[in-house]
């Protein structure tokens, strides 16, 4: 395995400059930092998880809380929600960019539709896709824990922002097929709805779900050679899809699978009407995951085995996008530390060091990331500023 060596870590994605603007507990932040790991300490509520979710809502998507946009704003003393931004310069292999993201204050009033703007390089773009052809992240928070053990819904979700950083197409299928999921219930459920335009809704849903089940496939593919190849003291991950689209890819092309689900869509009209939602398609989809060492289902681990076997997910994916691109995506670790022991703990320091990624790990105790040394940049949030740890505050 071959790696990212220091005369090309200029060309590796990481930030060099991110700026909060009315962002939660930010009145207005700004942080310079280089390429390497940034380490952010502090006492509980002092806004570390507040700026990995900044830095999280520069990719497509509702950042790393999928919160609403109203409730991302900074309160004045009213309690009146303001506009809120996030701006960053962030280097890539073609160079540095500009790109940012906020809420449209023309979307404030109640009247129309809450919606975020995006630019990047100084324009303003039609789509939140157009994020993530700059920039990539992938992140773990502590609410994450439960994914592998929860509704599948959780794993669907981290699975699409797997495959979102290789494929930037992904995050529009996934957008246009929910739109036509939700229109579709919407009919079914209201009655005497037109036929022909539930045929419509329902060749997009097989368009973009098949679309959807294609790319899931192949990253989990490709991600379970990864994690099979699994470094430092981490388990091997082992991992399949189960769900009737991608079973149908198995043993056809993409097209008569299409044809298959519009079928089944169409055959299901009248269960879904009074059960709601849609009986056939990748929202039914589930990422399976298993311990192999112990040959266990991974819901059915411990909970700092499930929190392993994740970390073990993430960097597996790491390697895989540094391998294609030369350079990881960036990581969000929000008190990514609390459940491992030391040996893992410096697994995963190393890790990230051998990877040259630019990881933002939080903690409350800066004790545990003191192995790191100069290796990572150490910085100290209070009062809702930033300052670097070794100059104190």
């Amino acid at each position: 395995m071959s790696f990212v060596t220091d005369d090309e870590l200029s060309e590796s994605l990481w930030l060099r400059r991110v700026v909060l603007t009315q962002f939660r507990s930010y009145d207005r932040a700004e942080i310079e930092v280089d390429a390497r790991p940034v380490v952010l300490t502090g006492a509980n509520g002092v806004g570390k998880t507040n700026l990995l979710e900044a830095i999280s809502l520069m990719t497509p998507g509702r950042g790393l809380r999928s919160a609403p946009l109203p409730e991302i704003a900074r309160r004045t003393p009213a309690g009146t929600p303001e506009a809120w931004a996030v701006a960053a310069e962030v280097s890539t292999s073609a160079g540095m960019r500009d790109i940012g993201t906020g809420r449209d204050p023309a979307n404030m009033n109640g009247t129309t539709r809450e919606r975020r703007l995006v630019r990047v390089d100084g324009e303003n773009c039609k789509s939140q896709q157009a994020l993530a052809e700059v920039f990539s992240a992938i992140w773990l928070t502590p609410q994450m824990d439960g994914i592998l053990r929860d509704s599948a819904s959780g794993r669907r979700k981290f699975l699409d922002r797997l495959v979102l950083v290789f494929d930037p197409a992904h995050a529009g299928n996934t957008s246009a097929y929910d739109h036509a999921l939700r229109e579709r219930s919407r009919l079914l459920k209201a009655g005497n709805a037109d036929q022909a335009w539930l045929s419509i809704l329902e060749d997009r849903m097989a368009r973009h779900g098949v679309a959807i089940a294609v790319a899931r496939r192949e990253i989990t593919e490709r991600l379970a050679g990864a994690c099979a190849e699994t470094v430092g003291d981490f388990p091997v991950a082992g991992l399949a899809l189960d769900g009737a689209v991608e079973d149908w890819l198995e043993e056809k092309p993409a097209l008569i699978a299409e044809e298959d689900l519009r079928r089944c869509l169409l055959d299901s009209r009248s269960k879904d009407a009074v059960s709601g939602g849609a009986s056939w398609g990748p929202h039914k989809s589930d990422l399976a995951v298993h311990h192999m060492e112990k040959d266990m289902p991974a819901a059915l681990c411990s909970t700092g085995e499930q929190k392993s076997l994740l970390l073990s997910i993430v960097l597996a994916h790491a390697r895989l996008v540094m391998l294609e691109r030369g350079a990881p995506p960036l990581l969000l670790l929000d008190e990514v530390v609390a459940h491992l022991d030391e040996t893992r703990r410096n697994s995963l320091f190393e890790e990230i060091i051998h990877l040259r990624c630019q990881a933002w790990m939080t903690g409350t105790d800066a004790e545990v990331f003191s192995s790191l040394g100069n290796k990572a940049q150490h910085l100290t949030i209070k009062d809702g500023a930033v300052f670097t740890a070794t100059t104190g505050i």
